[in-house]
C-alpha cells in the first residue's frame, strides 16, 4: 500500500461517511469506493460495512485502521526529522588546530558553538602546522587552524593576529637582556615561529644569547617564565587573562612596526560547504565582532 492509501484509510475512518470523506480527498465517491475495495481485496476482508447511514469499522478494519494511522505518524515523524536536519546542524565537526590556538582561543569559539548547535558533534586533534597540513591533505578533518602564513592553495580565511612581547618578572625594556644572566626560554616550534624570533634577536643584539633554555612546549615555556627561571618570547594569545607582576615589552621590526602571528582557518572548497563548517565559520564570525 502506498502512502496515499493510507491517508485515504484514515480519512474514513475519521468521517465514517463516503461523500464527506470524498470531498476531503479531491475524489469523487465512485472513484474513493473503487480504490476501497481495491484496497480491501490486498488485505483479503471487509474494513468497512457500509449501510443507508454510513459506514462502520469491522473488527479487521479496526486493526487495519490502527495500522494506517501508525504508519502516517511515523511518517510525519520522519518528515519533522528531515526538516529539522535541514535547519539543524548535525554531523561532528572534525577540526586540527595549532596547539597554541587549541589552548587559548578555540575552547572560547566551540563553547558557543555547542550552545547553538547542540546537535553537532566535535573531534579535535591539535599539534604543529606540519601535522595540520597532513590531517587536511589525507582528509582526516575538514578544517585547520593553523598560524604563521601557511602555503595553501585551497580557501583560507584570516582568524586574528596577536602581537609578540618580551615577557619577564624583571626586565622592562629591551635594552637590560645585555645586562642580565637570567636565560632566554624558548620552545621548539615547525612553524616559522622560531626563525623569526631569531631574526629579531639577531637584529637587536647581533649576538647569542649568554643562556638559554629550550623546552618542547610553549606552556611550559610560560609557566617557566611567570615563575621567574627566565624571560620569555610569547604571543599575546598565551597571556590574555594572565595576571602577575611580569612585565610585557612589545616587539618590533627595524621599521618600529610591531611584529605580529597570523592565525587563519585552512579547508577544501567541498568542507565549506558542509553545514557543521559553515556553522562554525558563522560562530567564529560572531565571536570575533564580539570579542
Amino acid at each position: 500500500m502506498s502512502f496515499t492509501e493510507f491517508q485515504l484509510l484514515s480519512v474514513l475512518a475519521q468521517e465514517m461517511n463516503m461523500r464527506k470523506a470524498a470531498e476531503r480527498l479531491f475524489v469523487s465517491q465512485p472513484a474513493l469506493s473503487q480504490r476501497l475495495q481495491t484496497i480491501e481485496k490486498e488485505w483479503g476482508t471487509k474494513i468497512f460495512n457500509r449501510s443507508p447511514k454510513g459506514l462502520s469499522l469491522t473488527p479487521a478494519g479496526e486493526l487495519v485502521i490502527a495500522f494506517a494511522n501508525e504508519v502516517l505518524h511515523k511518517k510525519e515523524k520522519v518528515l519533522d526529522t528531515i526538516q529539522a536536519l535541514e535547519t539543524e546542524v548535525y554531523g561532528t565537526l572534525k577540526i586540527a588546530c595549532a596547539s597554541i590556538v587549541g589552548q587559548n582561543w578555540l575552547p572560547q569559539v566551540l563553547k558557543k558553538y555547542v550552545e547553538k548547535y547542540p546537535h553537532a558533534k566535535i573531534s579535535l586533534m591539535t599539534g604543529w602546522s606540519s601535522e595540520i597540513s597532513e590531517a587536511l591533505y589525507e582528509g582526516n578533518v575538514h578544517i585547520g587552524i593553523i598560524r604563521g602564513t601557511p602555503d595553501w592553495k585551497g580557501r583560507k580565511i584570516h582568524l586574528f593576529e596577536d602581537s609578540l612581547y618580551l615577557v619577564d618578572k624583571e626586565i622592562q625594556r629591551v635594552e637590560q637582556i645585555l645586562e642580565t644572566d637570567r636565560p632566554f626560554i624558548q620552545f621548539k616550534s615547525d612553524s616559522n615561529y622560531y626563525q623569526e624570533i631569531q631574526d629579531w634577536w639577531y637584529r637587536q643584539f647581533q649576538m647569542m644569547p649568554k643562556r638559554s633554555i629550550l623546552v618542547d612546549q610553549i606552556e611550559t615555556c610560560k609557566q617557566m617564565t611567570f615563575n621567574g627561571i627566565g624571560y620569555a618570547i610569547l604571543p599575546a594569545i598565551t597571556l590574555n587573562g594572565s595576571e602577575g607582576d611580569f612585565y610585557r615589552v612589545p616587539l618590533v621590526d627595524e621599521h618600529n612596526t610591531p611584529i605580529k602571528r597570523d592565525t587563519w582557518l585552512l579547508g577544501y572548497d567541498s568542507a565549506f560547504q558542509l553545514k557543521q563548517v559553515r556553522a562554525f565559520v558563522e560562530v567564529i564570525r560572531e565571536f570575533s565582532r564580539g570579542s
